[in-house]
């Protein structure tokens, strides 16, 4: 089983950018494809963003593509999510999953799960 921890949100200003990022521990990370997905009050879990466990294809929601970037670092365990040009409605709790299944945007596909990192972005 592994585990995720999610760090690097934060307050910034719109056209901002800000890098969030997901370590995992406990388990084999090279072995899972890795997410991003976001949520705000009163609204469903969206998708972001996802990397292969290779880190060799990406996939990204509309609403973010040519914005966001996602890699990953295998020597660290580590995979990041770059964010420019950031808008007041990605403002959100942002959250990193693992997952057996490449390129997938269902939450459902998604077995483990980090606690979230808060990103506001202030117009």
């Amino acid at each position: 089983q592994v585990q995720l921890v999610e760090s690097g949100g934060g307050s910034v200003q719109a056209g901002d950018s800000l890098r969030v990022s997901c370590t995992a521990s406990g388990g084999p990370f090279s072995d899972y494809n890795i997410g991003w997905f976001r949520q705000s009050p009163g609204t469903a879990r969206q998708f972001v963003a996802t990397i292969t466990r290779t880190g060799d294809m990406t996939k990204y929601a509309d609403s973010v593509k040519g914005r966001f970037t996602i890699s990953r670092d295998g020597a660290k365990n580590t995979v990041t999510l770059q964010m420019n040009n950031l808008k007041p409605e990605d403002t959100a709790l942002y959250y990193c999953a693992a997952s057996s299944w490449p390129l997938v945007s269902a939450r459902q596909m998604y077995k483990f799960w980090g606690q979230g990192t808060q990103v506001t972005v202030s117009s």
